[in-house]
């Protein structure tokens, strides 16, 4: 996960479930989160199974250029996506998973834009299920708000269990691997010194078995 935004979220969401397998619906407070407001959203599953936007904030909703509230979430995404988007979506409500994707978006311009999206479980109790969400772009560009996306096409998706992989949201540092290749230095400092030379990536050892 690379988003602030998506991470912020998520370490908000872990401390509220404290060990449970969801936090409940009523125990998000908007006031805990409001940085993030304008990109979150709920989502609940409505009487024939569909994840719709019971919640959207008014970023997201400029981005696709309407009103999300009642909409269709997996409507929003191009047809050859929409029975996977869907079925992370029902992943969300009812396995305790994480879900995370990432996608362009399409304007009707046709401009592109990367966003980062990011699925979290809710305990609706008695409730129809319901998934906290959060949907950030990787960049802002001008149009941005003023062209509206009219699709979204998956790129990645990641499937976490958030007990089994606690350390999935920390940013790795970067590890220098050595090159296959040897180095000069490396040559001409080893045992073989006077008796190797170097073929490309190889070391040719002269010699052979004794007579």
């Amino acid at each position: 996960m690379k988003h602030s935004g998506s991470v912020d979220l998520f370490q908000y969401w872990d401390r509220l479930r404290a060990g449970r397998a969801a936090p409940r619906r009523t125990e998000i407070e908007p006031a805990d989160i409001k940085s993030l407001l304008a990109d979150t959203f709920i989502l609940e599953q409505d009487a024939r199974g569909e994840a719709i936007f019971r919640l959207a904030g008014t970023r997201l909703c400029a981005v696709f250029g309407r009103e999300l509230k009642g909409y269709s979430f997996p409507s929003l995404w191009r047809s050859k996506d929409q029975r996977l988007v869907a079925r992370l979506a029902d992943s969300a409500f009812h396995t305790g998973n994480v879900v995370v994707v990432t996608f362009q978006g399409v304007s009707a311009q046709q401009r592109r834009n990367a966003f980062e999206l990011l699925l979290l479980p809710l305990d609706g109790m008695d409730e129809s299920p319901r998934t906290l969400g959060i949907a950030t772009a990787a960049a802002k560009p001008f149009w941005l708000g003023a062209d509206p996306l009219t699709e979204c096409a998956v790129d990645t998706i990641r499937i976490v269990d958030p007990d089994r992989e606690p350390l999935f949201l920390k940013n790795r540092p970067a590890v220098a691997v050595p090159s296959i290749v040897p180095s000069a230095a490396a040559l001409t400092e080893g045992p073989f010194t006077h008796s190797g030379r170097r073929i490309r990536h190889l070391v040719v050892l002269d010699g052979g078995r004794g007579e």
